[in-house]
């Protein structure tokens, strides 16, 4: 088992399902010798929409 990075992004509303933040967050943490392993929806609209998540990382122990 490794050791696990949880970033927040926020989904603003002007720019909505069309969000980039989380590519150059992945590729950050990607550079950093984490492995992305998924999301955690963290704030939901009443509508259905995420509004917040947390991208999940991992870092192999070796590091």
């Amino acid at each position: 088992m490794g050791k696990y990075e949880f970033v927040n992004v926020k989904i603003s509303k002007l720019v909505g399902a069309k969000s980039e933040e989380h590519r150059k967050i992945i590729q950050e943490y990607a550079a950093k010798g984490y492995r992305y392993v998924g999301f955690i929806p963290t704030e939901i609209s009443d509508a259905g929409k995420i509004k917040c998540m947390d991208l999940v990382f991992e870092l192999d122990k070796q590091h």
